[in-house]
């Protein structure tokens, strides 16, 4: 009977993966790519038999996950033959016995290239105390700009994983949709893959905040009709204007993504009814010329312009001057007949989908060009590979630092600036001009001493405008500051700064070092890393190599304190500085007196997969840190520290969000089993139309009707408008939200919500 099943299993395996194989061919031969069949059969049948016998979590067959890798590279993103091939063989050298050696001889240095780029490394650049994914990210940057595939590739690959999370447990959940929001978004965005960009900010805000992400849907489904409605009568009358020009159109409805919406919500603290941008409308037409495709865009800005009024600070023109990604349309926003301010995006079909494939579509378009021999000709993209590949030659040596340093670059939008001889540059918005000067050469960003802007003098630190003129002045004299690292924003300068600075101090943290060995053995105790980081923390420094820097600038003199740290003294006013995060006001604890716990310390054998549950019983035994302040009901996870400690932040904590991306297997998923017992501090932002009495209404609702101890008041006013915070004692998130919606009754108070 076992043997029947078996049989059928096999049977029922074969025909879900033919079916999925042929779906890939198909859609590659309704490409415009050349018919490689062949080599992708050939691909196809080398990973299918190296996977045979394995099976994903979510129990069906391993091959089933590059097959739909491969499927995204085509379809989705429209890469060729190459990088089919790599996208079904991306997970056999890393999963199997084949080296990239055996690939290269089946299938050719490229696709093996390609391959190897894909490939998880073993041994470590950043050194032990690193992370996997920071070592990973790097290798897979290096290929990169050699061959822009990888990068694409791992997209495919990445988007796949996020689409069948389901089978993950809660703390790889975290883990996964961390680093995808922190590192594969933004990349996607850099490379103009519009699409998988939404797509991956959805999924991780899905798994990382079910219930937030839930609500929205339930609330852009329920508000369906009336978008639609909005929709129809705002673009009847642009239709007319469109038949009447003969231009071959298509109007689409652009509705903001869930993600978009909840980080609109938390960074302008509004609620879902108050974001006015939900709808947008794109304009895609056909030009009848290519090459005058720039001017039709300005023909129907103006004709539509005419049926409604246009917003005028909120033209954006990327028709004359694309985004670095490729980019290209005209943004204009409109007054309604309801009212309302609406954007209109217009865009050619081919505009459309450079904007949805992006840095993949221009190959549609170059004249008789293939995918196979593609050269990489995208000025813009260069510029980008360059800066990373420098910054790459000199790595951080905290994966940390690294991830942030090429972030970013990821999240810049640009400026236009000039240089002295009417050359275009393109830099990021907010860029000073000490950026500007190492964007053109290390030695002129190193040695500047200021700029003239418009013909102007202007200091270091000034910020750019797009359209400014820009010399650099420059003397020898000149040498880098530690303060240049505070104003300049972009990663090539930082990254510079930083090696330059590393260069300097690498003698006085040796100074320091000395010192601190010498202080160590007069004391008998044996100079260890694990003293030095004990003694960094100490003091305050989160990194090993700036507590020995400090010592060796004497800005930290050793002494008895030290000594104290080190036998372990101080432990008690270190416990108190901790908890005090964790007010425990509780009546009930106060008459039997709390007991001390000590910290849990993780053992060896600990199942990070299982959920950790925080009570009333064993709260004392983690530390909840003070950058996010958790407290019961927040979507939180737990953070296994150097010291094995589990520190507590909330997920939608900025340095969780670098843990997440850096330490991904130290992550624990985060479960409350509270029951109202104790108390935790929790701040409400406020802010409204000042009128007499209002302060006394605020308090009369949180502490009259609904019984809540107010521990802070700061409240200011300018003309008739008044801003502030409430820090109160709460039990839980429910009690908070309790308050908010409370509060929002009385006349004049116009913003109500909790500050993180």
């Amino acid at each position: 009977m076992a043997e029947d099943e078996l049989k059928l299993q096999e049977e029922a395996d074969d025909k879900l993966i033919n079916a999925a194989f042929d779906k890939l061919i198909n859609d590659y031969q309704n490409s415009r790519h050349r018919k490689k069949v062949d080599l992708i059969t050939k691909a196809f049948n080398f990973a299918r038999q190296a996977h045979k016998g394995v099976r994903r979590l979510s129990g069906e067959p391993y091959i089933m996950h590059p097959i739909a890798v491969a499927q995204i590279a085509c379809a989705e993103i429209g890469l060729g033959s190459t990088s089919i091939c790599a996208a079904l063989l991306h997970d056999v050298v890393e999963d199997t016995d084949y080296t990239v050696e055996d690939i290269e001889n089946i299938f050719g240095s490229k696709i093996a290239q390609i391959v190897d780029g894909l490939t998880k490394i073993s041994g470590g650049i950043f050194g032990e105390q690193a992370s996997a994914q920071a070592e990973n990210f790097k290798k897979l940057l290096l290929t990169m700009s050699d061959d822009i595939r990888v990068i694409l590739i791992k997209i495919c690959d990445r988007l796949h994983n996020m689409r069948t999370l389901d089978s993950q447990p809660a703390n790889k959940q975290y883990k996964i949709a961390g680093e995808t929001l922190y590192i594969y978004a933004p990349l996607a965005n850099r490379l103009g893959l519009n699409k998988v960009k939404s797509e991956l900010e959805n999924l991780s805000f899905k798994f990382e905040h079910p219930t937030e992400y839930a609500a929205i849907e339930d609330k852009l489904k329920s508000t369906r009709a009336s978008r639609d409605e909005l929709f129809n009568q705002f673009t009847g009358p642009i239709e007319d204007a469109l038949k009447e020009m003969g231009i071959t159109y298509e109007i689409k409805e652009r509705v903001k993504s869930p993600y978009s919406i909840w980080n609109k919500m938390q960074n302008k603290h509004v609620t879902f009814e108050e974001i006015y941008d939900i709808l947008a409308v794109r304009i895609i037409f056909t030009p009848k010329n290519r090459e005058d495709e720039v001017n039709e865009c300005f023909q129907i800005y103006v004709a539509i312009s005419k049926i409604y009024k246009s917003h005028p600070d909120r033209l954006r023109d990327w028709l004359s001057q694309p985004k670095a990604n490729g980019y290209q349309a005209l943004h204009v926003t409109l007054m309604s007949k309801q009212g309302r301010w609406i954007e209109v995006q217009i865009r050619s079909d081919r505009m459309d989908e450079v904007a949805e494939q992006g840095f993949a579509a221009h190959w549609k378009y170059k004249e008789g060009m293939e995918e196979e021999e593609y050269t990489e000709d995208e000025a813009e993209l260069n510029e980008w590979l360059r800066t990373i590949k420098e910054i790459l030659d000199d790595p951080q040596p905290d994966a940390m630092d690294f991830l942030d340093t090429i972030k970013l670059n990821l999240f810049a939008s640009e400026i236009f600036v000039f240089t002295p001889k009417g050359e275009i540059k393109t830099m990021p918005a907010g860029c000073t001009a000490l950026d500007f000067a190492f964007s053109i050469h290390t030695f002129l960003g190193s040695h500047c001493i200021g700029a003239k802007v418009n013909h102007k003098l202007v200091p270091l630190s000034h910020k750019l405008q797009s359209g400014d003129q820009v010399e650099i002045l420059t003397s020898k004299s000149q040498h880098v500051s530690p303060a240049w690292i505070n104003f300049v924003s972009t990663a090539k300068a930082k990254a510079k700064i930083q090696a330059i600075l590393r260069r300097d101090n690498r003698e006085t943290q040796r100074a320091g070092e000395e010192l601190l060995n010498e202080f160590l053995k007069k004391n008998n105790f044996e100079p260890s890393m694990a003293l030095t980081d004990q003694l960094s923390e100490f003091h305050g420094y989160s990194k090993r190599g700036e507590f020995l820097l400090a010592l060796g600038e004497k800005m930290v003199l050793l002494g008895e304190k030290d000594l104290d740290e080190l036998t372990g003294k101080n432990k008690e006013e270190e416990d108190l500085g901790w908890r005090k995060y964790v007010p425990f006001v509780g009546k009930k604890k106060k008459e039997e007196g709390a007991t001390k716990q000590d910290l849990f310390i993780v053992p060896e054998k600990f199942n990070r997969k299982k959920p950790v549950f925080i009570s009333e019983d064993n709260i004392n035994q983690y530390k909840f840190v003070g950058c996010c302040h958790p407290i019961p009901g927040d979507d939180a996870l737990g953070y296994i520290n150097n010291k094995n400690q589990i520190e507590i932040h909330k997920r939608a904590c900025p340095v969780a969000a670098k843990l997440k991306s850096s330490y991904g297997n130290r992550i624990l998923d985060i479960k409350w089993d509270m029951h109202k017992k104790l108390y935790f501090d929790a701040t409400i932002r406020i802010g409204g139309i000042d009128r007499l009495g209002m302060l006394n209404e605020i308090t009369q609702v949180i502490s009259s009707q609904m019984n809540v101890n107010i521990h802070k008041v700061i409240i200011t006013c300018e003309e008739g408008i008044f801003d502030g915070s409430i820090e109160i004692r709460v039990h839980d998130r429910d009690d908070v939200k309790a308050i908010c919606d409370n509060l929002k009754v009385i006349p004049g108070l116009k913003e109500i919500s909790q500050i993180m």
